[in-house]
């Protein structure tokens, strides 16, 4: 199945990094689905003590706006110690061209 511009504009790459400690998978996924946001794909993995994740989200059936979702992610981001990054998946691609 190809990937249409129309379901790239519904898309956010999250990624976050910080020290690892138990939680943070758990807080990102809640605050997503708090907004019907559904993870699609997701990999994360600990480098000598470094969490790091990154997660492809479908923004799609959200009832939240982008920029608001992004403030909210900001603020779990200063709660939980951790650096917490979203992008639309088209300037992701577009950046890094993937």
């Amino acid at each position: 199945m190809a990937i249409t511009n129309e379901d790239s504009k519904n898309r956010a790459i999250i990624t976050v990094l910080g020290s690892d400690r138990s939680g943070i998978v758990a807080a990102v996924a809640t605050a997503l689905s708090q907004h019907d946001a559904n993870i699609l794909d997701i990999s994360q993995t600990i480098l000598q003590g470094t969490f790091t994740m990154t997660m492809l989200v479908d923004l799609g059936p959200s009832d939240v706006e982008f920029s608001k979702l992004q403030q909210q992610l900001d603020s779990l981001s200063k709660e939980i110690g951790v650096q917490i990054t979203m992008q639309r998946e088209e300037v992701f691609n577009f950046m890094y061209r993937l």
